[in-house]
């Protein structure tokens, strides 16, 4: 294999955090910090703010090139009031800029929460809504800040029994699209969009192992894709496997989206994440080895 043909990216070479990111030939490994008591997967472990802090810090210092920070699930459950997500958001934001070329996002569906947090100095907004809140588009456009578009049917933090598609890939495909066009609609330069499928968002687990199987219909729309596949229960389901034991199934479905496409894999466990996204990049002829020895002189045999 000499590389790994995509369609075109919209403006594949993207200026963020002051570093030039280029998503034809890189893949970011974005880590998550979430500053909530009833996150899915860690449980309320980085709620307090100062470790919250630290969970940044590390996943920095492990190789990850994004930092993730949510403070209200998109899961059903309680509304958080948009000033406890500011107050829990803001500050970790404000921390994670003392590590220069760092990507960090703030996931919410807030307009009021993502405009706090550019002001804060966040790069990008995660909306796990897809721009449901017209408002959300217009803060953004505002702004320097990229977007990321998610695909979900659901109103944040409710129930959404039973969803159904004819064609999972082809309307999630075709969300992706008129949600990107309300985003150019608002003024939010193409080169600012990102899309995400929204892996067991509003859908049922063999909806997500087809996504997963035709993850490239998802980057055809052409613009960086996202996958938030970590520990989430399509893969629980799938191998019969609690949370705390889904890492390699989470490897496995994120090395498979990079293979067709996704460029930013969001993932909670950043070391195996980073090896397993640079040993694919080299595999996929997107980077070189980090150093070459073996068989490469007369003394190897």
């Amino acid at each position: 294999m000499t590389g790994f043909l995509l369609p075109p990216i919209v403006a594949p070479v993207r200026r963020i955090a002051g570093r030039s990111i280029d998503f034809s030939r890189q893949v970011a490994v974005m880590a998550i910090v979430n500053r909530t008591p009833d996150s899915f997967y860690d449980k309320g472990s980085t709620f307090a703010f100062d470790k919250a802090v630290a969970a940044g810090d590390a996943a920095v210092e492990l190789g990850a090139d994004w930092v993730d920070i949510g403070g209200a699930p998109f899961a059903p459950g309680p509304e958080v009031p948009v000033g406890d997500e500011v107050e829990r958001v803001v500050p970790v934001v404000e921390a994670m800029l003392r590590h220069p070329g760092v990507v960090i996002s703030v996931d919410t569906y807030q307009p009021d929460v993502a405009a706090a947090s550019i002001a804060a100095g966040a790069h990008v907004i995660n909306d796990t809504t897809g721009l449901r809140d017209p408002r959300m588009a217009e803060v953004v456009a505002a702004s320097d800040a990229q977007i990321v578009i998610t695909h979900s049917l659901a109103e944040p933090r409710t129930v959404y029994p039973r969803p159904q598609y004819d064609d999972v890939v082809a309307e999630v495909a075709a969300f992706l699209r008129e949600r990107v066009q309300r985003a150019l609609d608002a003024g939010i330069p193409s080169e600012r969009i990102i899309v995400d499928p929204g892996h067991d968002l509003n859908k049922n687990t063999l909806h997500s192992l087809e996504i997963t199987r035709r993850l490239d219909e998802i980057a055809a729309i052409g613009y960086p894709t996202l996958v938030a596949v970590s520990n989430k229960d399509f893969i629980g389901e799938t191998l019969d496997a609690e949370r705390t034991e889904r890492l390699e199934g989470s490897i496995a479905a994120a090395v498979l989206c990079i293979a067709q496409g996704a460029r930013i894999v969001r993932m909670h466990n950043v070391a195996a994440t980073v090896a397993a996204v640079r040993m694919t990049e080299a595999v996929l002829g997107l980077r070189q080895p980090a150093y070459l020895r073996h068989n490469m002189g007369e003394r190897n045999a």
